[in-house]
């Protein structure tokens, strides 16, 4: 146990606030997290993580075992003698693109209502620039104990938000209280992370523009996989080729059918909100958007091509998540790709090993459901792969080519090498890759 452990609170416990939170008293700090839902504090308690992140579960357990880790509804007391007060609560994108600030504005009052000593409060949250400011008069209009403020934006991938906590790339902590931000990284050192510490504004654009990068790398690199299938080239050379670059570098350059998720669909939308109320255009940003929307029907429009009609069609879709390794269906190309092959006349069969729960909440109706690969191939016309889950890649291409009826395999992860279909009565297209095809179209 670590010496100098500080009590803590963080509110919220969805991706960020309870990875957080786990993460916090492992490395031996007291951790109590709110979230206002009593039935989701009870499973949390009982060791059922709301949310599916690998090793989450394990680390929960271990830690509310050793009471070092605790779930309450109630702020008043898991305010109540802390040293610091993380928020991690959403911050939902709004029609209009910029980030909606409700949830924030509400933790603001329940710490100044709640609150019994001074305090170092943190935002994990991400926010757009200006705002820490805002959290700073909105707290301190309504309190007289005295508290810092300390932007600690998180960079971690769902799917791997645990292993990205303890062997993450760097910590960034903005203030401009230099004491606040020492206690920060004090409480941040058992990690063994890289500490770079800026002004409060300066983190916040670190979080948004971090995020703005990659998404244009994604666009970028999709873009040209577009253009290589026009031009005979492959995209997986090219890709490789440009990561020898260090400049460049190989990671993000995996060519497929768009992001979606939590963070980049939102966080992009919401720098160029952000920008044009700076009285700035962000043209390069607009492009990466309006590249990833068209992206993610990139397998309808293969389809539409390869059949003419989709009408008829049953075509089985594998994943379903917006990425492998978490149920989090927010902006995923399964979402626009079923309905619109629905509209085009299809029928929809659907498997995803963990994310179908959610799936039925944003998915149309008509789409139908099963247990497994093979369950969605058996009958089906073609199949379209939409999420690189390990089950998907490690089913062979041969089960494809036994079980479907047109025998055609619409790759939108690039799971199988080209090199597995070429022997196979299969006809099978990836993205920015040549097609693989062995026969007449079947219309």
């Amino acid at each position: 146990m670590m010496t100098n452990s500080k009590r803590i609170a963080v509110v919220g416990t969805g991706y960020v606030g309870l990875v957080t939170g786990v993460a916090l008293s492992e490395i031996g700090h007291n951790v109590k997290c709110v979230d206002l839902d009593s039935s989701k504090v009870e499973s949390m308690k009982k060791g059922i993580s709301p949310i599916y992140e690998p090793k989450l579960e394990d680390l929960m357990i271990k830690n509310f075992a050793e009471k070092r880790l605790d779930f309450t509804t109630n702020h008043q007391e898991a305010f109540k003698d802390v040293d610091v007060i993380y928020i991690a609560v959403g911050t939902p994108e709004k029609e209009d693109g910029t980030a909606d600030m409700k949830y924030i504005n509400s933790v603001c009052l329940d710490i100044a209502n709640n609150i019994t000593n001074e305090v170092v409060v943190v935002t994990k949250s991400t926010v757009p620039v200006g705002t820490n400011e805002h959290i700073e008069r909105l707290i301190a209009s309504n309190t007289k104990i005295p508290f810092s403020v300390v932007s600690n934006p998180e960079f971690l991938r769902e799917g791997s938000a645990v292993h990205d906590t303890f062997n993450g790339d760097r910590i960034i902590i903005g203030s401009d209280n230099e004491e606040a931000a020492d206690i920060i990284a004090e409480i941040n050192k058992p990690f063994g992370l890289e500490v770079y510490k800026t002004n409060l504004r300066s983190a916040e654009m670190i979080k948004y523009a971090s995020n703005a990068f990659l998404a244009t790398k994604i666009s970028f690199i999709n873009e040209i996989a577009n253009l290589s299938s026009s031009l005979g080239a492959n995209i997986e050379e090219v890709a490789k080729g440009m990561g020898f670059d260090k400049r460049i570098g190989s990671t993000f350059l995996n060519a497929g059918i768009g992001y979606g998720g939590s963070c980049f669909p939102k966080d992009t939308k919401a720098l160029v909100q952000i920008a044009g109320g700076s009285n700035h255009k962000f043209n390069l940003l607009r492009a990466v958007i309006e590249v990833n929307s068209k992206q993610q029907l990139l397998l309808v429009e293969k389809a539409k091509e390869y059949y003419g009609s989709l009408k008829g069609k049953k075509i089985a879709m594998l994943g379903l998540a917006f990425k492998p390794n978490t149920d989090d269906m927010r902006e995923a190309a399964s979402i626009v790709t079923a309905e619109q092959l629905i509209l085009a006349g299809a029928t929809v069969v659907a498997y995803d090993p963990i994310a179908i729960s959610n799936a039925k909440k944003v998915l149309p109706d008509a789409v139908e459901y099963v247990n497994s690969v093979e369950e969605a191939l058996k009958g089906a016309d073609t199949a379209f792969i939409m999420t690189e889950w390990e089950e998907v890649k490690k089913t062979p291409l041969s089960l494809y080519e036994e079980l479907l009826k047109d025998k055609t395999v619409f790759d939108g992860r690039n799971c199988y090498k080209l090199e597995e279909a070429t022997n196979l009565h299969l006809d099978y297209h990836s993205v920015g890759r040549p097609d693989i095809l062995r026969r007449e179209v079947l219309v």
